[in-house]
């Protein structure tokens, strides 16, 4: 055992407080991939079935100062109104295939005197912005939409600045158009009648499980990379006193490497007066 007793040095316990702490945060960061996982297979199934289910009507899902919660995003929902085109807000740097471009919302005020943001699609610019002017009408009078129930963004980018944003927030965007407007937005999925230029639909959500399952094998592969590392440190250390450290400290003066050559000097020494005698 004593060629063990390098383990309660200072400086291998240090590594393996390293080497612990590295293991963890990658068995953390391995967690998290797969909870990721697990949140987009179940907003998969939750897509899946409100796509089964058909439109709802607006009231029965979105309401003013009602936070839409995580198990109503992502509803069909249905709603019929008009287009309040003065109010229209850019959603600026919203890129596609490369391409610039803004999502244009509109608000669609209800029956009731209240209006739902309806992101109607994504329309080309040239990096230099757009206008609210600039972009293709909806459809005029009266309009049925359907659309994909979503949550408000948060933090700074839904800050509203001359009707355009970088995230939508209908909090933001009611107090920025001084309208009362229900909480969350649609993505559009139909619109009836149809415009006479219609912008690039909204990508409807993708139905993958994304990378995650592979990022959180990997993180626990490092992990354990990390832990064998270290166990292999430790034989080779015990096999041949060559550690992390034990190679340099065989190059310094009155290492083991040192002493091992003092000593095979003094035996050459030693064999070479006895030869002499023997002369």
């Amino acid at each position: 055992m004593h060629k063990l007793r390098f383990l309660v040095s200072r400086r291998w316990i240090a590594f393996a407080l390293v080497v612990v702490f590295l293991a963890w945060v990658a068995w953390r960061l391995g967690e998290w991939q797969f909870h990721r996982l697990e949140d987009r297979r179940e907003r998969n199934e939750i897509i899946e079935r409100n796509e089964k289910a058909g439109a709802d009507p607006i009231t029965e899902v979105m309401a003013p100062g009602e936070p839409v919660d995580q198990g109503s995003e992502w509803r069909i929902v249905e709603a019929t109104g008009t287009y309040a085109v003065e109010d229209t807000v850019i959603v600026r740097y919203r890129t596609r295939d490369g391409a610039a471009g803004v999502d244009v919302v509109v608000p669609l005020e209800l029956t009731d005197g209240t209006s739902v943001l309806v992101d109607r699609g994504w329309y080309a610019t040239d990096n230099r912005g757009v206008a609210t002017t600039d972009v293709p009408a909806p459809p005029p009078g009266e309009v049925t939409v359907t659309g994909w129930v979503r949550r408000d963004a948060e933090g700074d980018s839904t800050a509203v600045t001359d009707q355009s944003t970088r995230a939508v927030s209908s909090e933001r965007i009611g107090e920025a158009l001084d309208r009362e407007v229900v909480s969350g937005w649609l993505d559009l999925r139909s619109e009836s009648p149809e415009p006479d230029t219609a912008l690039e639909p909204v990508e409807p959500p993708e139905l993958d499980e994304g990378p995650h399952f592979f990022y959180g094998l990997q993180w626990w592969f490092f992990g354990a990379l990390a832990i064998f590392g270290f166990f292999y440190l430790i034989y080779d250390e015990w096999r041949g006193g060559r550690g992390p450290w034990g190679r340099v400290d065989r190059q310094r003066p009155g290492g083991p490497r040192a002493a091992d050559e003092s000593e095979a000097a003094e035996q050459a020494a030693v064999d070479g007066k006895h030869h002499a005698r023997q002369e």
